[in-house]
């Protein structure tokens, strides 16, 4: 018997409160890795245990994944050919109230976007905790809140009662499952992230959630076609053209579109949870001062900045596609847009700079993240996969639309004109002989021994502690099948010093407030990353004597307490979280 790869499972495509226009939930089938799943449900990267801490509850898993055959089942299935769209109100209510497609929706949408960084970085990921399965409560506790817990392993999804008087579950949200997965991913790829740096690192980790979540969800044909208020393709329809009419396509309109997308149950029952903030994103308009107003320096604030120059980017993107399709008269109106291959156009931008918005990171240095630092990672990514971006100028629009949001790339002649990072110059005298690019496709020391024996060409002191943190070989696939073969090593420096060393050790004049005697650790570090041949194309650093990142650092963490005070890992998303539903 032929073994799949893939298998696919019901899930709500958005939240209970997308509605079609019949007044249908939309549902969608979604592809995910094929495995032989446990009770739970429980697979090699995801373990559902539903249990809620609140009613000291344990509910009973669902058993059957898998028929007496081996063949997988979607155990949610209406029946046959009912893969999308809308379901039977009784078959609709009864997977509302069932607490175990409760659990198969979440498992469902946690292995999707899984599946989306393992694809987008060429490579299996890890989560960020010491273990192998991610740990899910779809039933946590009765709150209205969601978060991701380093400490826990895992997600915790709370459920609460709405405005309307209905329970709300947290763990039916495509967008808000999303997101919680990705604070896991992006903290096993980058742990140092949610550590006390800068305005732009506190914010960061919440906005590119955001930014995954959506770009995820708009990725669903069925969520765009639900946005623009088209039904489900019917089974009888013959296949037939559609039309849209072009008011409905302008910026403005799509803009609208998605805010309806956004304002569904959760945006209605509890703005603070995720939904008033990411439609004030999407309203959000450009203005290159907005990250120099004091209302955006606190974290959730700030963020809704990146957030709004990645959504206008895919809307400008996507009204650009549409703007290449032909017009046709429709119904007796001319200058219509043919409906599906409008609904295709969006979900290919989508996807695509999910893609890319997920790469980037591999582009990253491993310490104090900016948003520019991002943008250059993300032009970058774009750039070595799809090196022509004539056609569409993907990264011209990017670029722009970021720009007018006050977020450019670093100068210095760190970055190539086009916005990108400079590539690594093949002229300088690195030392290959000693190293054995086998062996560092695997070992950390031999990684280490080669930036030891290149650290002047590197520009790494020794007054630090040099920590190789990964080495990560991947095999990328462009849209046109393009593989590219990269080895992406990360170190991090770690100085710890008196006041009175700051000048020589960081470059920066010592504060005032900070005496000569007293202890503070600084950071440095930096992504290299190797071609298929073990040659270095890029060296992506914050080196740890560099005075102005280093005293915009010190002047960010407001005290100096606050650079050696330890964080808890444990509550950070859900403090973060709670913080951003109270406004």
């Amino acid at each position: 018997m032929r073994v799949p790869h893939t298998r696919r499972l019901t899930i709500i495509a958005k939240d209970p409160g997308v509605r079609l226009a019949d007044g249908a939930m939309l549902f969608a089938r979604i592809e995910i890795p094929a495995e032989e799943l446990a009770p739970g449900p429980t697979g090699y990267r995801v373990k559902v245990v539903d249990f809620d801490a609140t009613s000291g509850r344990l509910y009973k898993p669902l058993q059957h994944y898998q028929a007496p055959d081996g063949t997988l089942v979607d155990p949610f299935r209406a029946g046959d050919g009912d893969d999308v769209g809308g379901l039977a109100e009784a078959h609709q209510a009864r997977l509302l109230a069932d607490p175990n497609f409760h659990a198969q929706n979440t498992y469902a949408i946690v292995m999707r976007i899984l599946a989306r960084f393992e694809f987008a970085l060429g490579r299996r990921v890890e989560w960020g905790f010491n273990g192998h399965q991610l740990h899910i409560a779809p039933h946590a506790f009765l709150d209205a809140n969601a978060f991701y817990s380093n400490e826990d392993s895992g997600l915790l999804f709370g459920y609460f009662k709405g405005k309307s008087g209905a329970m709300v579950f947290t763990s039916l949200s495509h967008d808000i499952v999303a997101h919680e997965t990705t604070h896991a991913l992006l903290d096993g790829l980058r742990d140092r992230f949610t550590e006390p740096s800068s305005p732009d690192q506190a914010a960061f980790h919440e906005a590119f959630a955001d930014i995954v979540a959506l770009l995820s969800v708009f990725a669903l044909p069925e969520v765009v076609a639900a946005i623009l208020g088209a039904p489900p393709r019917g089974k009888d329809d013959g296949g037939k053209i559609r039309g849209i009419d072009p008011a409905k396509l302008t910026l403005a309109a799509l803009q609208n579109s998605i805010l309806a997308g956004i304002a569904a149950q959760l945006g209605l029952e509890l703005d603070g949870l995720r939904g008033n903030a990411l439609r004030q994103s999407v309203l959000l308009e450009p203005d290159a001062g907005l990250l120099a107003r004091d209302e955006f320096a606190e974290p959730h604030r700030r963020g809704e900045v990146l957030v709004a120059a990645m959504m206008r980017t895919a809307l400008t993107l996507w009204r650009s596609r549409v703007e290449t399709l032909g017009t046709f008269e429709f119904e007796g109106k001319g200058g219509y847009y043919n409906l599906d291959r409008v609904i295709e156009e969006g979900a290919k931008v989508a996807d695509h700079l999910l893609t890319m918005a997920i790469r980037a990171v591999d582009y990253c240095p491993p310490t104090d993240i900016d948003f520019g630092v991002y943008l250059a990672a993300f032009l970058t990514a774009d750039a070595e996969l799809m090196p022509d971006d004539n056609r569409f100028r993907y990264r011209e629009t990017l670029r722009a639309t970021f720009a007018s949001y006050g977020i450019t790339t670093p100068g210095g002649g760190r970055c190539a004109d086009d916005g990108s990072w400079r590539a690594f110059d093949a002229a300088l005298p690195v030392n290959y002989a000693r190293s054995h690019f086998e062996s560092m496709l695997r070992d950390k020391d031999e990684v280490f021994r080669f930036i030891w024996d290149n650290r002047r060409v590197l520009g790494i002191g020794t007054r630090a502690t040099i920590k190789v943190g990964a080495v990560r070989p991947s095999i990328r696939q462009s849209p046109d099948g393009f593989f590219v073969r990269e080895t992406v090593c990360t170190y991090v420096q770690i100085a710890n010093i008196f006041g009175s060393e700051v000048k020589s050790v960081l470059g920066v004049d010592r504060p005032p407030e900070l005496e000569t005697t007293r202890s503070i650790t600084a950071f440095g570090g930096g992504t290299i990353i190797f071609d298929q041949y073990g040659r270095i194309k890029y060296h992506i650093a914050h080196q740890l004597n560099d005075g102005p990142r280093q005293a915009k650092r010190l002047a960010s963490l407001g005290e100096i307490e606050t650079a050696e005070t330890a964080f808890d890992r444990r509550n950070r998303f859900a403090l973060l979280h709670a913080a951003r539903a109270g406004d």
